[in-house]
């Protein structure tokens, strides 16, 4: 009896029997092929991991300079208030458009006018920084549109936007075919907008 095992290459090799004898000594000669077949799945196997892990090398590298140019950013910035909303899409199911109504919620009870009429000595609405700060459905997340959300802010500059693990997914208790509902499921986000200077 032997057995048929797919590694993780997904390469589908044989294992030798079973009742195979255990011993130190070299294989069988019969067996000399089947144990360069494995060697030769290993060294493909290997050489496929070593690729992935450079590209991923290379992407954490660039994502860890774009992180730090942004915490810099976001440290030196000083801050003034922070405004909190939660969106909500109850049908169709588009993560993009809660983040949108969780900032439009969080910035449309508020006016700034300290940036438009110089209340703060040598500053002005160009200098004005923002800080979004979103939490998304860890299952949602890849299907954020930034550029969408980021069309939201009517001024100031965001020097960074930062999605976390949060909001939630629950039942909508209905699923219109007609407003685009896949299923019935309603995505929330939570936003908080830093705004500085």
């Amino acid at each position: 009896m032997s057995l048929a095992l797919v590694n993780s290459c997904g390469l589908r090799s044989q294992i030798l029997p079973l009742h195979r004898p255990v011993h130190r000594s070299p294989p069988p000669s019969s067996l000399t092929t089947k144990w360069s077949g494995r060697a030769r799945i290993s060294r493909r196997c290997s050489t496929a991991m070593e690729s992935k892990k450079s590209a991923t090398v290379a992407a954490a590298s660039e994502t860890v300079e774009t992180a730090e140019a942004e915490a810099e950013a976001a440290a030196s910035m000083k801050l003034l208030f922070v405004e909190m909303g939660v969106g909500y899409d109850q049908h169709g199911q588009d993560i993009t458009s809660a983040a949108m109504r969780a900032c439009r919620d969080a910035i449309s009870s508020n006016s700034i006018p300290a940036f438009r009429r110089g209340s703060i000595p040598g500053v002005n609405s160009d200098q004005m920084k923002l800080v979004i700060k979103l939490g998304v459905p860890p299952s949602t997340q890849h299907l954020l549109d930034i550029e969408r959300v980021k069309a939201v802010f009517p001024y100031g500059k965001i020097i960074k936007v930062e999605i976390v693990d949060g909001g939630m997914i629950c039942s909508s208790g209905v699923c219109l075919e007609a407003m685009g509902d896949k299923n019935d499921d309603c995505y929330i986000v939570n936003a908080a907008v830093y705004v500085g200077y």
